[in-house]
């Protein structure tokens, strides 16, 4: 089977800093993928790169077969590949609602504000915003805030949507909130990419891992599976630790 999104050798270079390297991986249609790593691992670079926002320097991105490695950001999303920020900005005077609709504007098929409000309104019960609908996004609580970034994300009407951190900053109730909402989102069909640094969070919901470390893939596979390779320990708890672990009985 073909995947959905495939991406083949891809490098991103800062200068002499390779912030991602010879990263290739596939991701089927409707599965959950946790993208995982230490911090600066190039987890964000990497995403970065398949949306559109930092180009690759080298290798290959694909989204339903087709080449999308030198695509625009904006020609990524109305492809259907959508993504969220870490660092949440909303349009800050503009509502609740606009902001959703300002999604499905930009790449979810709608010709005006009028038209994506009215094709957002089960996006806003969905992410329990309705009742806030007309309040500016600036007066919004993080754990709003980060439910409208999923909300615009959606709007967009994606084959792919890609969470950044989405979970980053909330309390543990919050957290289980966002997860449960996350699930329904892939029922639905939507092929989701989770990247995330708390491992709770990550071993719950994903049906497969992919270990970032220093830009390079060091593992992928099921959960359970990749957080006993030695490399992953390695990442998070240093060699001495991998060591020990191996030691005991």
């Amino acid at each position: 089977m073909t995947p959905l999104l495939s991406l083949t050798g891809v490098t991103r270079r800062f200068g002499g800093l390779k912030a991602v390297d010879n990263v290739s991986l596939s991701i089927g249609q409707g599965e959950i993928l946790g993208l995982i790593g230490p911090n600066g691992a190039g987890k964000s670079t990497l995403i970065n790169v398949v949306t559109g926002v930092h180009p690759a320097t080298a290798g290959q991105v694909r989204f339903r077969g087709q080449d999308i490695t030198r695509h625009k950001s904006y020609q990524i999303a109305r492809l259907g590949l959508a993504r969220t920020f870490q660092i949440v900005q909303p349009f800050p005077r503009m509502t609740v609602a606009e902001n959703v609709a300002a999604g499905a504007v930009f790449a979810g098929g709608a010709e005006n504000l009028v038209q994506g409000r009215a094709a957002t309104r089960d996006l806003l019960r969905l992410t329990k915003l309705d009742r806030v609908a007309e309040a500016p996004a600036a007066t919004l609580t993080l754990a709003q805030r980060k439910r409208l970034e999923l909300a615009k994300g959606l709007a967009m009407r994606p084959s792919v949507l890609l969470l950044d951190e989405v979970n980053a900053g909330l309390n543990p109730t919050e957290i289980d909130e966002a997860l449960a909402l996350i699930r329904h989102i892939a029922e639905t069909g939507i092929t989701i990419v989770v990247v995330e640094h708390l491992m709770k969070v990550v071993m719950s919901i994903s049906q497969r891992l992919a270990v970032l470390h220093q830009g390079q893939l060091i593992a992928e596979g099921k959960p359970d599976v990749v957080m006993d390779n030695r490399a992953v320990v390695e990442a998070y708890l240093g060699p001495r630790y991998a060591a020990s672990m191996e030691k005991q009985p």
